[in-house]
């Protein structure tokens, strides 16, 4: 048996997170519901803004690890933090739920990276995001028995922004399919899909990814048209497997002629949807990993995003085997 369910490649992120009105973002020139890619000085100058704030461990791949492993699954985790005290909590955090974590801390200037995460009323998140010491994964952090011996790999978009991380994943995905493994992407965001498209149209069309997470903004983003139709006839002519959530309506999944419908979690409110997509791929992950239908492992993320969209921070505070065995889906 493989000795995981699913690695996870990501950004090693401590996520700081405080509330806000629409006006703060404005004044401080926020784009609402992006992740921003900023310097350290802004990140300085955004902290000295903030009110109250919520340190918590993050970053996209990280929060889908974390969430394998609270659903019973093994995960394990490919990210760079730096030797400095927000490392260390990363380091902490994450292992501490049950993730394999122990690519090799960086020593030098570059600090841990950090995300200033903004939320307004209405549940939304603008992430403010400095990189630091992220930049600096590369091949030499791909550990060759954990990139073959887990059943799905799983990497974030935002990770193409650095030439030495495409590097890491490429060479994780050789390992990968060479020892019959299966890999699958983030989009991670509309500004990110922007930034790389022809990269990602390649990356799914020549099969080096066999499944696509993303959700209706960026699936239109990809294939540069306002019809989620269309969008979804072209991820389903180009790729494998393609998971596209979509909010309130739930999600599709397609794969060549099967589409399946997933429907939204019932929730009693709405806080913050600070990685229910995270969450979404986790669900499905674990259910694909664990050999289940795709209905199954809609449901199975459905079920994971609902729960972390009613909560501050981007990681289940609920054991979501436990929510899952509940709900009957385990």
């Amino acid at each position: 048996m493989p000795p995981y369910d699913v690695l996870c490649i990501g950004n090693a992120i401590v996520d700081i997170i405080a509330h806000c009105d629409e006006a703060f973002l404005e004044a401080n020139g926020i784009v609402k519901g992006a992740m921003n890619l900023i310097d350290a000085k802004r990140a300085y100058l955004l902290r000295s803004r903030m009110g109250p704030a919520i340190e918590a461990s993050g970053g996209s791949a990280g929060n889908t690890a974390a969430a394998v492993a609270s659903f019973g699954g093994r995960a394990a985790f490919f990210g760079k933090v730096s030797s400095d005290p927000l490392g260390e909590i990363y380091t902490h955090d994450i292992q501490a739920q049950g993730v394999a974590f122990d690519t090799k801390p960086l020593e030098g200037e570059l600090p841990t990276a950090r995300s200033l995460i903004f939320l307004t009323p209405d549940g939304e998140r603008s992430m403010n995001t400095y990189l630091g010491s992220c930049v600096e994964l590369g091949p030499e952090d791909v550990a060759a028995d954990k990139a073959s011996g887990a059943k799905v790999i799983y990497f974030e978009g935002y990770l193409w922004d650095t030439t030495r991380a495409k590097q890491a994943i490429r060479q994780t995905a050789m390992l990968a399919h060479a020892a019959g493994r299966k890999v699958s992407m983030t989009l991670s965001d509309s500004f990110c899909v922007e930034r790389h498209r022809d990269e990602f149209l390649q990356l799914i069309q020549s099969g080096t990814v066999d499944i696509v997470f993303a959700n209706s903004h960026e699936i239109k983003s990809l294939y540069r048209t306002t019809s989620f139709e269309e969008a979804l006839a072209a991820i389903r002519r180009d790729g494998k497997i393609a998971a596209v959530t979509r909010s309130e309506k739930g999600s599709v999944i397609v794969c060549s002629n099967e589409t399946v419908i997933i429907k939204a979690t019932d929730i009693k409110e709405l806080v913050d949807t600070t990685g229910a997509g995270d969450a979404y791929a986790a669900g499905f992950l674990y259910g694909y990993a664990t050999g289940r239908n795709l209905k199954d492992c809609g449901d199975l993320g459905s079920l994971a995003a609902g729960l972390v969209i009613q909560q501050i921070g981007p990681r289940s505070w609920k054991n979501l085997r436990h929510e899952a065995e509940q709900s009957g889906l385990l």
